[in-house]
């Protein structure tokens, strides 16, 4: 660990980059031209704040970095490091990248494929020997491979990890993999035959982790180090467990869904290549420009050509090998989202066109405020994607309100559609504290701004509503009435 910390050389220094007169003019426009996906149609005043935003999300602090022409255009914090003190956040304040990092370990990992030293394809359990990846039924006549690991399609179980408080026992990885004390997540297993569905797997991601340090034959964090975050320049970032003392006074304190601080300040995760990255957006977007630079062909210094392609190509699901990946024509976005104890954090690049941004946020409702962010980036800069719809809205109806009023029980948890008079709201712990306004499109069907969700409800004969189905994307959940 120590050894790790050391290839940081000097500590981390506070430093706003200087901006042109132009930038500093869009700064201002994306600053105060925040928007929800979904809007109502003729509403007036559309446009928000970040300060206004920040305090109805409950979100101490975010960090933004854009990405304009192939570097960094500018780079802002607004809000504290934590409730408690005040503490103003700057551009080299650190944060949990969470889920993020898997897109940085995933060209950690095909650099060694690249060297040589793993194979995509070849059996991962024969390029294992701390550990080897339990056999069971579904492996039989299909192994699981790096390639499958990387894009989430190996089988494997383990969604994502909790962490663990500061001062606590701190597993192995291999205790993580086989779910051994101290690891307080279930054991790394093949739960569906590899290569055939796609299943997010944090889990996987430390099976990678585990190929990584073995075949450079150093820590996962040393390797890390010295062989992607140095090479790019990322002196803000690490992926070591625990913050020396001059690092940890320019960490973020992470803070809940009520706008509490997280016990300890931050959860510590042993599962570094899935969740352990500490950096900030100026950092995480030396990792965009890179990829976009090594898929044009004009950089290898991490990634050939080729194998940048590779990375950005769908295998099954959206995902490629470490990002999300959204085919657009003229150029493909790439992405990547994530969420620790107290922290919220998306990347988002493009190829060809050299544009992306990055934001970090150290509040647990920071993923609604990221999307608003983007959606004012995306109008400045003229992004593809991200693009506001505007809904017509139905005459109010108290009756039919009052009619879909009450408990409702949805992904095993409670779901409250509160009636008052002529406006509906949507509460769910699930996605966070605050009740969200429903807009009526008819008697049984509504949308929300505050997240792009819509709610369709089922009545019963006698008016009253049975059940709905909450639709987000491309999926429908549904809800159960309880009272």
């Amino acid at each position: 660990m120590a050894l790790c910390l050391q290839v940081h050389a000097a500590e981390p220094t506070v430093s706003e980059p200087p901006a042109s007169a132009a930038d500093e003019a869009r700064m201002s426009r994306v600053a105060q031209g925040l928007s929800t996906r979904v809007v109502v149609k003729d509403s007036p005043n559309r446009k928000m704040a970040i300060a206004e935003r920040m305090a109805f999300h409950q979100v101490p602090a975010v960090s933004i970095a854009v990405i304009d022409h192939g570097q960094v255009a500018w780079a802002r914090a607004y809000g504290v490091l934590d409730a408690a003190s005040q503490r103003p956040a700057t551009t080299t304040t650190l944060f949990q990248a969470a889920s993020v990092s898997k897109a940085v370990s995933a060209i950690g990992a095909l650099r060694l494929v690249e060297q040589g030293k793993l194979s995509l394809d070849g059996a991962a359990n024969r390029q294992l020997s701390a550990w080897q990846i339990p056999g069971n039924g579904f492996t039989q006549g299909r192994e699981v491979s790096l390639r499958m690991l990387l894009n989430h399609s190996a089988g494997l179980s383990v969604h994502g990890f909790d962490g663990y408080e500061v001062g606590q026992k701190i597993p192995t990885l291999l205790q993580v993999l086989d779910g051994l004390p101290p690891a307080k997540s279930a054991p790394v297993r093949v739960e569906a035959v590899p290569g055939t569905a796609w299943r997010y797997s944090g889990g996987g991601f430390s099976v990678v982790q585990l190929m990584m340090s073995e075949a450079s034959q150093q820590p996962f964090e040393q390797y890390m180090q010295a062989s992607v975050l140095n090479p790019l320049g990322m002196t803000h970032s690490t992926f070591a467990q625990s913050l020396p003392p001059g690092w940890r006074e320019l960490a973020a304190s992470g803070h809940g869904a009520d706008g509490t601080a997280v016990k300890g300040g931050w959860h510590v995760y042993p599962e570094a290549a899935a969740a352990g990255l500490w950096t900030t957006p100026t950092d995480l977007a030396r990792v965009i420009t890179e990829v976009q630079r090594a898929e044009a062909g004009q950089s290898n210094e991490l990634l050939s050509r080729g194998m940048a392609s590779t990375m950005l190509t769908r295998g099954l699901g959206e995902y490629g090998l470490g990002f999300f990946v959204e085919n657009l024509g003229q150029t493909t976005s790439f992405s990547h989202s994530g969420g620790t104890e107290g922290f919220r954090a998306q990347v988002y690049g493009y190829t060809r066109s050299g544009q992306g941004a990055v934001v970090m946020t150290n509040g647990a409702n920071g993923a609604a405020l990221i999307d608003e962010i983007l959606c004012s980036i995306a109008a400045e800069y003229g992004w593809p994607e991200f693009q506001v719809t505007e809904k017509p809205v139905a005459k109010p109806d108290a009756a039919a309100n009052k009619a879909v009023a009450g408990t409702y029980q949805l992904l095993d948890k409670p779901a409250q559609v509160i009636a008052a008079g002529e406006h509906l709201y949507f509460q769910s712990d699930l996605f966070g504290p605050k009740r969200m306004e429903l807009f009526p499109e008819s008697k049984t069907a509504y949308f929300m701004t505050a997240q792009d969700m819509s709610v369709r409800f089922e009545l019963k004969d006698d008016g009253t509503a049975a059940g709905f189905s909450l639709i987000r994307g491309a999926n429908a959940y549904p809800g159960t009435k309880q009272r």
